[in-house]
Parts: C-alpha cells; sequence; structure tokens
C-alpha cells in the first residue's frame, strides 16, 4: 500500500476568551483518527459491518457480562430504549443472549453468545491491526510521543466520564 501524504494540520485560531485551540486540536484529532480507521477497516475488511454502538456494546459485556439493560445504558450514556434495540438486533444477529436475572427474577441480563465473543474477537484484531500499521509508518518519535500521551488520554477519557459542572455522582 503507498504511503499517504502527509497532511500538515494548521492551528485553528484561539477560541472563546483567547484560550488556546488545545480542545479543538483534540476532537478533530479524534474525529479524523475514528473516520480513518472505520474507512480503512471497511475497506481492508469489508467483512466488517457491525455499527459502531453495537461493536461497543459488545465491548462493554467483554468486560461486564451478564449485565441489565439499565447498566450497559449508564455505561455507554446512551438511553435504555436505544440500548434495548441494539441488543434486540444483536439477539437476532445471534451475538448475545438474554436471560432471567439470577438474583432478581423479575429483571433480565445479557450476555455474549460464543458468536459475540467470536465477532468481537475479530473486530478488535483487525482494528489492531490496522493501527500496528500505521503505527509502524511513523517515524519513532511520532510513536514515542503518542505512547507517552497514552496515560494522559485516559485520564481524559476519565475526566470527559464525570458531570460537566465538576460534581461528584451520587
Amino acid at each position: 500500500m503507498p504511503a499517504q501524504p502527509r497532511t500538515e494540520v494548521s492551528s485553528p485560531p484561539a477560541g472563546p476568551l483567547g484560550r488556546e485551540p488545545e480542545a479543538r486540536q483534540l476532537t478533530e484529532a479524534v474525529t479524523r483518527l475514528r473516520r480513518a480507521l472505520r474507512s480503512s477497516i471497511r475497506t481492508d475488511y469489508p467483512w466488517e459491518t457491525l455499527p459502531m454502538a453495537q461493536v461497543e456494546l459488545l465491548q462493554v459485556l467483554g468486560e461486564h457480562s451478564p449485565a441489565r439493560i439499565s447498566d450497559l445504558a449508564a455505561r455507554r450514556r446512551l438511553a435504555p430504549s436505544t440500548v434495548s434495540g441494539l441488543i434486540g438486533q444483536m439477539i437476532t444477529a445471534g451475538l448475545v443472549t438474554r436471560d432471567v436475572d439470577a438474583t432478581d427474577r423479575r429483571a433480565s441480563v445479557v450476555a455474549l453468545t460464543d458468536a459475540g465473543r467470536e465477532k468481537l474477537a475479530a473486530w478488535t484484531t483487525a482494528h489492531e491491526r490496522r493501527i500496528d500499521a500505521a503505527l509502524a509508518a511513523l517515524d519513532d518519535s511520532a510513536r514515542a510521543a503518542i505512547k507517552d500521551a497514552l496515560p494522559a488520554l485516559f485520564q481524559l477519557a476519565e475526566h470527559l466520564g464525570e458531570p460537566a459542572d465538576g460534581a461528584a455522582e451520587d
């Protein structure tokens, strides 16, 4: 595959109150990364058709399974009705099962099926291969900068998960 030309990122003008544009640049970088990854996966792996919302639910279930719809909705910050609809599609596709919650027989829980685990593993492997290839195309200093930024990016994700006003959740 031929190397893609480098695109220089121009610095956007300072934001409100004269603040530096880091938030805007990070937003743009994350948007471009997600778009490029989604596009390249669909090109390199045309079998990959799972919507991102379903992939994210599979990822949560891969870590926390079985789970109630309300728990999945809270973890993904989606409406329970949205998660319920996605889970219905995933049940039809054979990726998850719905069972009675052993601790509260009035509630139900969903869990990954073997097919769901396989699909999640294939999705993860395809994305890791694609990212590995892109990282390999970078010079050592760029790879090191990305590696060094990972802890801060995880911290940023944690802060983004907090309420906007900074108040602690109950």
